[in-house]
């Protein structure tokens, strides 16, 4: 599917299948429908417009915490030296580690989800970001549970 370059301004009905979908995202288009008080039409052409124009990636699973048990997920704030931001985001999206990446504001230049098997790919993930060129500081926080 091409997506279009074109931004895709939201309305209303947009915003509310975008939650509805976060809650659930395998919810049957007849049930988003009902529920939102359109045809089931309306929500199919909504829902691809959103697919086609890039605004929806797509649909995810989440999964309970204690059946993930044996991973370890940790939030890494990271501080880039000057303009190097675009050159850092390249290296770190190579590790595969990092499952979500943002950009912020403040103190820290980007966060970084990461998730791992073990401490020992902890501790070699946290040594690969730390040595690409451009990272100059970072703080960790391993995530104990979801609440």
């Amino acid at each position: 599917m091409q997506r279009s370059s074109a931004k895709h301004i939201f309305d209303d009905h947009d915003r509310l299948l975008i939650s509805l979908l976060r809650k659930d995202g395998r919810a049957p288009v007849s049930k988003l429908a009902e529920i939102m008080g359109v045809s089931r039409g309306t929500v199919q052409t909504r829902l691809d417009r959103l697919l086609e124009s890039g605004a929806l990636l797509g649909f995810t699973a989440r999964v309970r915490d204690d059946y993930e048990a044996d991973q370890i997920r940790a939030i890494m704030m990271i501080e880039v030296m000057g303009k190097n931001t675009s050159q850092v985001i390249r290296k770190m999206r190579g590790l595969p580690e990092l499952t979500l990446m943002h950009t912020t504001s403040g103190k820290w230049d980007l966060i970084a989800e990461i998730t791992v098997a073990s401490l020992q790919e902890f501790d070699r993930v946290l040594r690969e970001v730390r040595l690409i060129d451009g990272v100059m500081n970072s703080e960790t926080s391993i995530l104990l549970s979801s609440v």
